[in-house]
């Protein structure tokens, strides 16, 4: 029988190789070129963590992140004139996909016997590293690196999940709730213009005086 965490790790995969395959569309990518990049996004962040977890990542296991991939590809093409030309698209599904994956990574570190701050570190490594890939192939300055809450609403999620746990809530219940915090934390940081400061520096020192 599939687990709730399993049925998350689906939808976030859809929902992250949906916003690869979106941005992809938008620098013309052909089919295959949007597939390779919906994939890297879906199955990027949670091949790291396994890498680092030291287990076989998930996507060599069973197909379903490929035809996971191949649904996200045949639904932009299908319905592409109204996906494509949508401007909320990419941050929508990007932001479910953070979520759902921050919750899987958390969940899954947990069940490996990990201790709660690998877990939440885990967590942030699932949700965010695949957008970072993404941005990578695309060209594009990864949302990570930028002042937009990103890989901060992963570790927000991450303890909100770990104070749940010790007070004692249920898994599903906390998996729920945290995964819903991580989607509404980056909504309302990006709604309000909330973002993390940023360092201060003098362009000029990295310049070339010879």
């Amino acid at each position: 029988m599939v687990s709730f965490v399993q049925i998350l790790d689906f939808a976030g995969t859809f929902a992250f190789a949906t916003s690869g395959i979106r941005l992809a569309s938008a620098k013309r990518f052909d089919w295959f070129g949007a597939y390779v990049v919906g994939l890297a996004t879906a199955i990027g962040g949670g091949t790291l963590r396994d890498v680092l977890l030291g287990v076989t990542p998930a996507w060599m296991q069973t197909p379903v992140y490929l035809i996971c991939t191949a649904l996200a590809l045949f639904w932009v093409i299908a319905f592409g004139k109204y996906v494509i030309t949508m401007n909320n698209t990419i941050f929508f599904f990007d932001s479910v996909g953070l979520s759902l994956f921050t919750v899987v990574g958390v969940s899954h570190s947990i069940a490996l016997g990990f201790p709660f701050w690998v877990a939440i570190i885990m967590g942030s490594i699932t949700g965010a590293a695949g957008g970072v890939i993404r941005d990578v192939f695309i060209n594009e300055i990864p949302l990570i690196f930028r002042k937009e809450i990103y890989a901060m609403a992963c570790v927000a999620g991450g303890v909100l999940y770990w104070i749940l746990s010790v007070c004692g809530v249920g898994e599903v219940l906390c998996q729920i709730i945290a995964g819903s915090s991580v989607f509404f934390t980056r909504v309302i940081a990006v709604r309000y213009n909330i973002c993390l400061p940023t360092l201060k520096g003098d362009p000029s020192e990295f310049n070339d005086k010879d």
